[in-house]
């Protein structure tokens, strides 16, 4: 990596200007390929583009050019404007004196760099005089002249004509360019390759027009603001702002300075520079939030601090060139991090896209203990799903996690008790969002579900206790099952697994409960359902037991699951869960337990029930 920055670097003179031409083809190529579609011949159509293109840049030039020489005429004329508002600042802080002490200092400042070492003491020769410095000054020669004013402009020159001359042969030779590229870095895997590159010219292409247009849509009203305002040479700030704007964050910036320069110049009092930041100001605004959204939104996939990054760096390696190339030359990166494993780095570094799907991200934020930030989290996702969609694909997986992680031996006790307590902090703060979706009359039943056709039942008159199976993650998962059951309308609570224990078992509301709903975290834990089915049922025969064995897979096996466990229903989503459990369906007899008899010694004899019961064993 080092190594390829420094060839960049000292080889700037070769790289960037192939750089230019590389994204002025991205750019040019959709109009070629237009011109070509509609009959123009290929040739005939790349030299059309690119003259054109380069005239446009050249009565570009000429315009700003001229607007700037005649703004350097009038500047003499703003200096009576210009040092009447100092003279304004300077009585408007003589009250307190701020400007009369700054100036002070600087005085002081001034002569103390300024005064002379003093004299050594007189000696008794007399110091000879310095010699008098006489400068010969010889006329230019008009070739001299000539040279002078275009030995500057040879390498500008230069270089803008190469990368025209690139520009129409990349232009030209762009399929055979494209298949050298696919056969160069990858002949092995043509769909990746193929898919890389319609990739870059699709985002690089996209960002070069939609920035030209969002430019031009920010550009023209500046100029015709200022013009209103009475600013002079209005287009030549509004060309400014059109190409200052494609310079990440500090371009719209410097467009600004100079017209509220001539602002403060041109009239003797401050509103019309109020005005002018204002008119800028508001653009800038529309712009950002409602042009730029509306237009590309974040088609370059860029992370806004990829881009600041990005300008720094290529402003460091190729100076203000790189800085205007900074965002599309990034945005190639991420392309080739996108699509090639080896770089999957630079999509993670500069990308846009979330580097963690939700439900790690929750778990990530439970496991550091800070259930706002989950919230906020979950509240971005509530804006589009309800809360059957967050707890059965994020929050419920992210406990999964843990549980994971709990049966390893990788999470401690206290991190288990962190998860819990930020997992019943996060149910706490979104029970203004379940008294919502509540109150809602219209919701279609469709939008509640995890995939499922059928919407999730009415639950008004409906008693369900949910309970955790078998550690405190599960009483997390029956807290989020039991506010869903209450968001369908039934009156829903919740038990700890420590209060399933035989010894607490009669603490229990059994008696005014339709449904008991144990969750499990563990899916090795059909052993223990198996027990709280038999203890439930025992302690109320017309109660309905349901076991939720939490996955974030779809399994088909519930009903063989839930015959052996005699549970009224299986479930293994949240959707399943609310389901069962707001079943009218009633409740399974518990079936009687086969119990094996005990074998006794051979030397011990055996009464024939025995025998009986030995030989049915």
């Amino acid at each position: 990596m080092a190594g390829a920055v420094a060839i960049l670097y000292f080889a700037r003179d070769v790289f960037l200007p192939l750089a230019i031409a590389l994204l002025l083809t991205f750019a040019l190529a959709p109009i070629v390929s237009f011109l070509r579609g509609v009959g123009v011949p290929k040739i005939v159509s790349v030299i059309a583009s690119v003259l054109a293109a380069f005239a446009v840049v050249a009565m570009f030039s000429f315009i700003v050019a001229t607007q700037v020489s005649e703004v350097a005429q009038n500047v003499p004329t703003y200096q009576a404007n210009i040092v009447a508002k100092i003279r304004s600042l300077k009585e408007s802080g003589s009250e307190s004196g701020i400007i009369d002490r700054l100036s002070g200092v600087v005085e002081r400042v001034g002569r103390e760099i300024n005064q002379p070492e003093k004299p050594a003491a007189p000696s008794a020769e007399k110091p000879k005089p310095d010699p008098l410095l006489v400068e010969i000054f010889t006329p230019q020669r008009p070739i001299e002249m000539l040279r002078n004013l275009i030995t500057p402009l040879i390498g500008p020159l230069a270089t803008a004509g190469l990368v025209v001359v690139v520009v129409i042969f990349m232009l030209l030779e762009r399929e055979d360019l494209r298949d050298r590229f696919i056969r160069l870095v990858g002949y092995g895997d043509l769909h990746r390759t193929t898919e890389a590159l319609e990739d870059a010219g699709s985002r690089v292409g996209q960002y070069l027009l939609m920035q030209l247009v969002v430019n031009i849509t920010y550009g023209i009203p500046i100029a015709a603001g200022l013009w209103l305002l009475g600013i002079p040479n209005a287009i030549l700030w509004g060309l400014l702002a059109i190409v200052l704007r494609f310079v990440p964050y500090i371009g719209p910036a410097i467009a600004m300075i100079l017209p509220l320069f001539l602002a403060l110049a041109v009239a003797p009092g401050w509103s019309l520079v109020l005005w002018t930041a204002a008119l800028f100001l508001v653009m800038e605004l529309i712009s950002n939030n409602v042009v730029e959204p509306w237009l590309y939104g974040s088609r370059t996939g860029l992370s806004p601090l990829a881009i600041i990054v990005s300008a720094i760096f290529w402003t460091w390696l190729w100076g203000p060139v790189g800085l205007v190339l900074s965002t599309p030359l990034t945005v190639c990166l991420v392309v080739l991090g996108k699509h090639v494993p080896q770089f999957a780095f630079l999509e993670v570094l500069f990308g846009n896209e979330p580097v963690l799907d939700p439900k790690a991200r929750l778990y990530q934020r439970l496991l550091a203990g800070d259930p706002d930030e989950a919230t906020d989290h979950a509240e971005e996702i509530l804006e589009n799903d309800y809360l059957v969609d967050f707890y059965g694909n994020v929050a419920i997986p992210a406990l999964l996690i843990g549980e994971q992680d709990r049966a390893r031996g990788v999470m401690t006790e206290e991190q288990k008790q962190r998860v819990t307590a930020s997992a019943m902090a996060l149910v706490a703060n979104l029970q203004e969002i379940a008294a919502e979706e509540a109150d809602e009359d219209d919701v279609e039943g469709e939008d509640n579900l995890e995939g499922n056709v059928d919407p999730l039942p009415d639950g008004v008159g409906k008693t369900v206790l949910c309970i955790g199976g078998r550690g405190e993650l599960d009483n997390a998962t029956a807290s989020m099952l039991a506010q869903v059951l209450g968001v369908q309308g039934a009156s829903a609570s919740t038990a700890g697994f420590a209060e399933a224990e035989p010894a607490n078992l009669r603490l229990l509301a059994l008696e005014s409960t339709d449904t008991a709903v144990v969750g499990f975290l563990n899916a090795d834990s059909l052993n223990h359902g198996r027990f709280m089915v038999r203890r439930l049922k025992r302690a109320k025969p017309s109660l309905r037991v349901g076991i939720v064995l939490w996955s974030d897979e779809s399994r088909k096996d519930a009903d063989k699951i839930a015959g052996d466990l005699n549970a009224d229903f299986v479930a293994f989503s949240m959707t399943e869960a609310v389901v069962g459990a707001l079943s009218d369906k009633p409740a399974i007899p518990l079936k009687a337990v086969k119990r094996r008899v005990r074998r006794l010694p051979a030397s011990v004899t055996k009464s024939p029930r025995q025998k009986k019961a030995a030989d049915r064993v």
